[in-house]
């Protein structure tokens, strides 16, 4: 790659290169180091080719992904915000790729503890344009509800009818996955933890 740095910034074998880098370097787990190269890559990208919307994301989940990793959950947020928000108002609030960045946002509001505000995205937002474009067994509206349950288990003032509820969600999560994934998904076997851990609860309530 160090082959293409003398060349202009303009170009785009010198950028996909510099992505290059930084994908070898968070791959090996190094996101300290990748992060400034993606963020790089993220400044060319928007300087020489604003239009390239697909480019632009992909690296911006990269940057997310090192942020993420380096416990900067605050800048994670504040890009997926941004993420989401354009992919709304470009692709439409129903789209995939918008509802999995809204799953992502959803990710990030839950690692902050900013839950009602997650719990208002998943229900008025999320939750409906997924079950009306996925439909309910789709792993992205399964992922939705799960982050749901999470986010009813997680809130320091829940009720035992918030458990109740995270449970019941959480049921019939574990029955959508076993029926269109197997039992031995890894999926079904994590949502099945997660609801023997919410029964638990329950018991001690």
């Amino acid at each position: 790659w160090k082959a293409y740095l003398g060349r202009p910034g303009t170009d785009e074998t010198r950028c996909m290169a510099l992505g290059g880098v930084g994908d070898a370097l968070e791959s090996n787990r190094r996101s300290e180091e990748a992060l400034p190269v993606f963020e790089a890559t993220l400044d060319l990208m928007r300087r020489y080719w604003p239009n390239n919307e697909g480019g632009i994301l992909a690296i911006q989940t990269n940057v997310c992904t090192c942020l993420g990793a380096l416990g900067r959950d605050d800048e994670t947020l504040a890009l997926r915000r941004e993420i989401y928000a354009r992919d709304s108002a470009a692709l439409g609030a129903s789209h995939e790729r918008t509802l999995i960045n809204g799953l992502n946002m959803a990710a990030s509001l839950i690692a902050l503890s900013l839950l009602d505000e997650c719990k208002a995205l998943l229900r008025v937002q999320l939750l409906p344009a997924a079950r009306e474009s996925l439909g309910p067994d789709h792993d992205v509206t399964l992922t939705l509800n799960q982050n749901l349950a999470v986010a009813l288990t997680n809130d320091p003032g829940r009720t035992s009818d918030d458990l109740i509820q995270a449970a019941t969600i959480l049921q019939d999560v574990v029955q959508r996955r076993r029926r269109v994934f197997g039992p031995a998904h890894p999926d079904t076997i994590k949502t099945e933890r997660g609801l023997s851990h919410l029964r638990a609860l329950l018991a001690r309530a």
